[in-house]
């Protein structure tokens, strides 16, 4: 059986991956140069990320079908890296971003995207959704002849109002129709058409920015190579490369659950640093995975690598030979296809479960939601989800240690453990004790239970230091294997005695 034999029996349709491609690339324009302006660099510079990075992770990364270029999380970390110390430093924090991003992914640590919980995904899908839409309020803004900005009104405000319906309307009832050709492609090129040829007069791509330019050159970073450079630019390379790989492996995420296929979290890390550097050196902005165009592309029918290619190469054309053509694509027409996309990518189905999950899976939601929104900053926002639920689920399970007390033929006083040990529970832990009453043998029984972490054990010390002090002997029963390599290892804290005698009968029973 041929390669390509394989790939139409997965479902690889050619068409569908050029049609899709096209689509992103129209769609990556305005984008692109939105999040350069962001960034205070020219729109070339953002269409050169996008075209260097789509290229590179479509051919070398771990998610097919994922689209990957200049994006706004990167955009409002650097603006004020350019401020201060202008352009070229950015380029320089682009390329150690890329060295990063590569170090992470050789030592295998996109695997702790699995630590994030679903609420933070669905505080992350939505408030991605919430700042898709809301960037697209700004092409209802004009500014007069004085520079000031402000909002559109009358005619041209209700122009680009219906333009935008009937966008939004053919990419949602086109599909029920035919699905032969994308309905968001269709949408642009229809609309686009009805403006050119009907000379309606609405804003363009070409009245945001113009978008012509020649082939992307080498370029080293004209900075000093020391430490004080490095000083500089190694917070700013950080937080984009961790901004840059949670994005980009969320989004991952996010389409493995859409094509019901699993991508390589770590080869993404490495393809996205190769991409960085790359584009660093060629006077690049640096960029991620864009979670927008990834959906389209799917929802396009773009599952293959082929799309992503396509998608960067049209955006280089673009560049090169189509800017007349393209800056006259209305806007309305773009915003349409954002709109839909913030609809899509907003978990409707959250909104349904806030009565039905603990109260703070629903903070965790609207919190980095919120954080995402305000300060567009993704990283912060996942990192304090992941840490309110990393502590409510501690402070669960350390409400749920109990003890089973038992006296057994012998006199022993038996204390059987119910839940986890660990510096959450060591407080309830001790307090079930009764060291003055309790006969001189003591079994502690892990069967139940699990000695987690160094807490757990200076616990133990201090129950074994208490009944010695009153001439008393603990005997540790039951603990698993990695619990008795954790205590051996820390044989310098705690003498462990195991006590093992499986005739013992129990005489009463206490539970506390």
């Amino acid at each position: 059986m041929t390669f390509i034999q394989q790939l139409k029996n997965k479902g690889f349709n050619p068409k569908n991956e050029i049609l899709s491609g096209l689509t992103v690339s129209l769609a990556l324009v305005p984008e692109a140069v939105a999040f350069s302006i962001i960034a205070n660099v020219s729109p070339l510079i953002g269409l050169y990320t996008a075209f260097i990075i789509g290229l590179i992770t479509s051919l070398l990364g771990g998610r097919p079908g994922m689209i990957s270029g200049a994006t706004g999380a990167i955009a409002v970390v650097v603006v004020s890296l350019v401020a201060r110390h202008g352009v070229e430093y950015l380029f320089a924090a682009v390329v150690l971003m890329g060295i990063i991003q590569i170090v992470i992914g050789i030592l295998r640590m996109g695997k702790f995207i699995r630590l994030v919980p679903q609420p933070v995904i669905y505080g992350f899908l939505n408030g991605l959704a919430l700042v898709i839409f809301l960037s697209q309020l700004a092409q209802f803004k004009i500014k007069d002849a004085s520079g000031v900005e402000h909002w559109l009104q009358g005619e041209p405000l209700y122009i680009m109002l219906g333009l935008v319906l009937v966008t939004m309307a053919i990419i949602h009832f086109l599909p029920k129709i035919t699905k032969a050709f994308p309905s968001s492609l269709a949408a642009i090129l229809s609309i686009s058409a009805i403006v050119i040829f009907a000379g309606i007069p609405t804003k363009t791509v070409g009245d945001i920015a113009s978008i012509a330019g020649g082939l992307p050159k080498f370029h080293l970073p004209l900075v000093s190579i020391n430490w004080e450079t490095i000083k500089i630019i190694f917070p700013y390379s950080l937080i984009m490369a961790l901004v840059g790989l949670i994005e980009s492996l969320l989004t991952l995420a996010v389409v493995d659950e859409m094509t019901e296929t699993r991508g390589r979290g770590n080869k993404e890390a490495i393809a996205q640093g190769i991409a960085n550097i790359t584009t660093g050196f060629f006077g690049g902005m640096g960029g991620c995975a864009m979670i927008g165009q990834s959906i389209i592309n799917v929802s396009s029918g773009g599952r293959f690598r082929l799309s992503g290619i396509v998608a960067a190469i049209f955006l280089l054309l673009f560049i090169l030979f189509g800017a007349p053509l393209i800056e006259q694509i209305p806007m309305a027409a773009l915003v349409g296809l954002m709109v839909m996309v913030s609809i899509g990518t907003f978990e409707w189905a959250s909104l349904r479960i806030f009565r039905k999950v603990p109260l703070t899976d629903v903070i965790v939601m609207v919190l980095v939601a919120g954080v995402t929104v305000v300060f567009h900053n993704l990283a912060v926002a996942v990192i304090l989800g992941v840490v309110i639920s990393a502590l409510a689920f501690a402070w669960e399970n350390a409400k749920r240690i109990r003890a089973r007390k038992s006296i057994d033929e012998h006199g022993y006083k038996h204390y059987e453990i119910y839940g986890p040990l660990f510096f959450g529970s060591v407080t309830a832990f001790n307090e079930k004790f009764d060291v003055a009453n309790d006969p001189e043998h003591v079994v502690i029984d892990f069967k139940e239970s699990k000695v987690v972490d160094h807490s757990a054990i200076e616990a133990l010390n201090k129950v074994t230091e208490r009944y010695a002090r009153n001439g008393k002997k603990v005997h540790l029963r039951h603990l698993s294997e990695d619990c008795r390599t954790l205590m051996n290892n820390a044989s310098a804290i705690i003498e462990v005695n195991y006590y093992e005698d499986p005739t013992y009968k129990v005489a009463t029973d206490q539970i506390s």
